[in-house]
C-alpha cells in the first residue's frame, strides 16, 4: 500500500520548502499557502517517492516536492492517472524536469535526478492530506464509462 510519508509547502518562491503534517489541497490551484500554487496550472502538486530521494542521497523537502510519498512507483504513472491522497483527489498531468535548483543542492544532480525528479498534478478534488494517509490509484471517469 501507498503512503504519503511527508508533506512541504513552500511559503515563498525561492525560499526552503517548510514541512507541515497536514495540507489542504484546493481544486484547480494546488496546497493552500504554498507559492506553487495556481489556478488552471499542470504543475499544482509535486509528488516525489521517498525511494528516490534515498537513491540520490538527498534530504526530504529539498528539491520543493509536496507529497514524499512510500510504496507508489511514480515512474510507472501517466498523465490522466487518478491518485486519493487523503481527501484530495489529483491528476497526474507530466513528470518534473529537474531544474537548475538541482545544481545548487549538489554538482550534478540534475543530470543524475532527470527522469526521476518525481510527478507533477492538478486538484481534482480537494480536501486534506496528512502524513500518514494512504495514497492509491483511482480510475478516471472515462475509464469507468
Amino acid at each position: 500500500m501507498a503512503t504519503v510519508l511527508r508533506l512541504f509547502i513552500c511559503p515563498e518562491p525561492g525560499r526552503p520548502a517548510r514541512e507541515v503534517p497536514e495540507a489542504r489541497a484546493v481544486e484547480n490551484w494546488g496546497l493552500e499557502g504554498c507559492a506553487h500554487a495556481r489556478r488552471g496550472s499542470q504543475r499544482q502538486v509535486l509528488l516525489m517517492d521517498t525511494e528516490t530521494i534515498e537513491e540520490m542521497e538527498i534530504l526530504p523537502g529539498q528539491v520543493k516536492e509536496n507529497v514524499l510519498t512510500q510504496g507508489l512507483n511514480l515512474r510507472s504513472l501517466e498523465r490522466g492517472q487518478r491518485l486519493r491522497a487523503g481527501e484530495a483527489l489529483l491528476e497526474v498531468t507530466l513528470p518534473c524536469s529537474p531544474c537548475s535548483l538541482m545544481e545548487s543542492i549538489r554538482p550534478g544532480l540534475e543530470a543524475e535526478i532527470r527522469g526521476k525528479r518525481g510527478m507533477l498534478c492538478r486538484v481534482i478534488e480537494g480536501g486534506v492530506i496528512r502524513a500518514g494517509d494512504s495514497m492509491e490509484m483511482v480510475k478516471a471517469a472515462t475509464e469507468l464509462a
